[in-house]
């Protein structure tokens, strides 16, 4: 610990990012990359803000970006916010709308960043645990609070909550704002969005770095009524102004406006993501419902965390948590035909 230090950094417990190795002939399973890259008009898009321009500051109010994700959405760009990457949004959403007397409330088994934003924002927290099929169970949520998040489709677990249960969450629950982190939603689930305009107290949260193949840009966006928005404004414009450039904003209305091949590469996913739950039952593996470009699996007599070595022996990275309820299992992102055939062969011969 150094002596100049601020006080509170020592007790900082940082979020552990998914491990990117620098190896070569790797098969990366462990971060939930999207397989395919981004549509070849972003590339162009990409190209052509690659000029002089790049000398000025971007417009700080991201208003072309805005626009292309209200358009996409069939939203007033009012009820949009953006950002350095759905993390940073998460950042400014626990800054702005959770800092209250009572704690908030999110899965015990969810996104490791949560109570880690928590403790930088010195914001009390109950966890919530999951049921026995590791579902969330919206009748668990009716503590008072400070306000409730969690990703839908739920990670580590790749479970799909209906958006029903969502509505009926947001009923129960209106003195407080419910966050719905919608990273992996378009793999297999309906967004919440089509909620945002009866409920004041819903913000949903999206990433452009799954299904639109832009995580080395870091662009992240929130979606609900003005007055969260404005309130996600005024912390932004207290931290930085000019968090989304001009290549990614560039690049995000591309991918926005390529409904095409943002619907195509989806749909590719989650056919393979089918193929792979089947070849891990035929292994022995028991598989949670995934809505998401990954899945959750535990094999019925071998160890995840000796599944997890052997695999990583022969070039294949896969994430293994080392905690309570989930150590048996292992989270596996799915990747190209190619890669998920390379996984499961190399599996028949661990288990």
């Amino acid at each position: 610990m150094s002596r100049f230090w601020s006080g509170f950094v020592k007790e900082l417990d940082p979020y552990v990012p998914g491990e990117q190795p620098k190896l070569a002939n790797l098969t990366k399973l462990n971060t939930n990359e999207n397989p395919y890259g981004p549509s070849p008009k972003v590339i162009e898009a990409i190209r052509m803000a690659a000029s002089d321009r790049l000398r000025l500051y971007p417009d700080p109010t991201s208003a072309e970006l805005r626009q292309a994700i209200a358009d996409f959405y069939q939203i007033d760009s009012a009820y949009v916010f953006v950002g350095n990457g759905s993390d940073e949004v998460l950042g400014h959403v626990f800054n702005a709308l959770f800092r209250h007397e009572a704690p908030i409330l999110f899965p015990d088994i969810s996104y490791s960043f949560y109570p880690v934003y928590c403790q930088l924002y010195q914001i009390s927290f109950d966890k919530v645990p999951l049921n026995d099929a590791f579902e969330i169970d919206v009748d668990n949520y009716s503590n008072t609070n400070g306000g409730i998040i969690f990703p839908n489709p739920n990670a580590p677990t790749g479970c799909l909550l209906a958006l029903s249960d969502i509505e009926k969450l947001l009923r129960k629950n209106t003195d407080s704002v419910v966050v719905i982190d919608e990273a992996y939603i378009d793999f297999g689930g309906e967004s919440a969005v089509s909620l945002v305009k009866d409920y004041p107290n819903l913000l949903v949260v999206q990433t452009m770095s799954k299904s639109r193949s832009l995580a080395g840009l870091r662009i992240g966006y929130a979606i609900g009524q003005p007055e969260l928005i404005e309130a996600l404004v005024r912390v932004k414009d207290s931290f930085n102004s000019y968090p989304v450039d001009s290549l990614a904003s560039a690049a995000g209305i591309a991918a926005m406006k390529d409904k095409a091949y943002f619907k195509d590469t989806c749909q590719a996913v989650i056919d393979e993501r089918n193929k792979v739950v089947t070849g891990l039952q035929e292994l022995g593996f028991d598989v949670l419902p995934s809505a998401a470009n990954f899945v959750f699996a535990s094999h019925k007599q071998a160890k995840a965390a000796d599944i997890a070595a052997g695999l990583r022996k022969e070039g294949i990275i896969v994430r293994h948590f080392n905690k309570p309820r989930i150590e048996q299992f292992l989270r596996i992102s799915i990747g190209t035909a190619t890669e998920n055939q390379q996984l499961l062969s190399v599996m028949d011969t661990l288990v």
